[in-house]
This record gives structure tokens, C-alpha cells and sequence, in this order.
């Protein structure tokens, strides 16, 4: 048997909506406002602790399970409907088990400008991506060493003509 283990504040607000509400997520502690509430509920449904029924979110089955509490007991339902619920959780579990997260980046960023540039044929060099994003030299040899190569997992390949700038291209 494993272990779920809980950041405080999801713990918290697990253990309020079981005791308190009846399952329902509706308080959150002092100290957790804003994006801090969004990244605790996202962790939570990511994990597929919590629900939501479109306006508000509550404890699921597994985060019963994980609090080490009795479930609910079931509401007289529809078999149709238990069929359909049954057919959708399996479509989401193969779905999230193949699926390879891709990064993304916005179109209209400076990190996308940068990529553009390393496409073209024939590459930038690092004062023409100083020109166009505003970055010192050593922001723009950061994000291809970090933003770059470690998390997108592109290799950056640079080549010099005698008494010329290094021109950096995407290989």
C-alpha cells in the first residue's frame, strides 16, 4: 500500500472539506490566496484526489481513500449513466498515461522571437537577439544553456568564420 503524501495546506483543506462540508472544497486556510489556491487545487485534481461538477470542486473517491476515510455512500444512480462515467475515466486514464507533456511556449514571447531567429537558415548571432529581445549577451547564452537545451531539449550548434561573429543555429 502507498502513501499519498500531502503538501499542509492540502492536507488542510482535505481534511476541513471531509470533516466539514461534506466533501465540498470551500475553505481554504489563511495563508493561501490567489495563484497559491490555484497550484494546491491543480495539484490535487492532477493527482485525481479532488472534482469538480463545472462551478464548484470536491473530494473524490481517491481522496477519501488517500485521507484514510470510509467513502460516501453511493446515490441510487443510473446504469447508463454509471456506464458512461466508467467509459470516460478509462478514455482519461489511457489518455494521461500516454500522453508525453510537450513544452509550450507563447507565440508572441521573446523566448519564441529567440527560437524564429535560430530557425532560419541561416541562425543569429548574439547581438542580433540582443537587438531584438532587449537581453544583455549573457541572458540570451543563459536561455540557451537553461530555457533551451536542459528544458525544451533543443541543441544549439554555433560556428565562427575567421574574423566573423558566431552565428548559433537550432540543429
Amino acid at each position: 500500500m502507498t502513501t499519498t503524501q500531502f503538501t499542509p495546506a492540502q492536507h488542510a483543506i482535505l481534511a476541513y472539506a471531509l470533516e466539514h462540508t461534506g466533501g465540498k472544497i470551500d475553505w481554504f486556510p489563511d495563508n493561501i490566496k490567489g495563484g497559491a489556491r490555484k497550484k494546491v487545487i491543480d495539484g490535487l485534481f492532477n493527482r485525481a484526489l479532488i472534482t469538480t461538477d463545472g462551478t464548484d470542486w470536491f473530494v473524490a473517491a481517491e481522496g477519501y481513500d488517500a485521507m484514510g476515510r470510509a467513502r460516501p455512500a453511493p446515490v441510487a444512480s443510473d446504469p447508463e449513466i454509471e456506464a458512461a462515467v466508467t467509459t470516460a475515466e478509462a478514455t482519461w486514464a489511457k489518455a494521461t498515461a500516454t500522453a508525453q507533456p510537450k513544452p509550450r511556449t507563447r507565440e508572441n514571447s521573446k523566448q519564441a522571437e529567440v527560437l524564429r531567429m535560430l530557425q532560419r537558415p541561416e541562425g543569429a548571432t548574439i547581438a542580433q537577439i540582443c537587438g531584438a529581445t532587449g537581453w544583455q549577451a549573457h541572458t540570451v547564452r543563459g536561455t540557451f544553456a537553461g530555457a533551451f537545451k536542459k528544458k525544451l531539449g533543443l541543441t544549439i550548434v554555433s560556428d565562427k568564420a575567421t574574423g566573423g561573429e558566431r552565428i548559433y543555429r537550432i540543429a
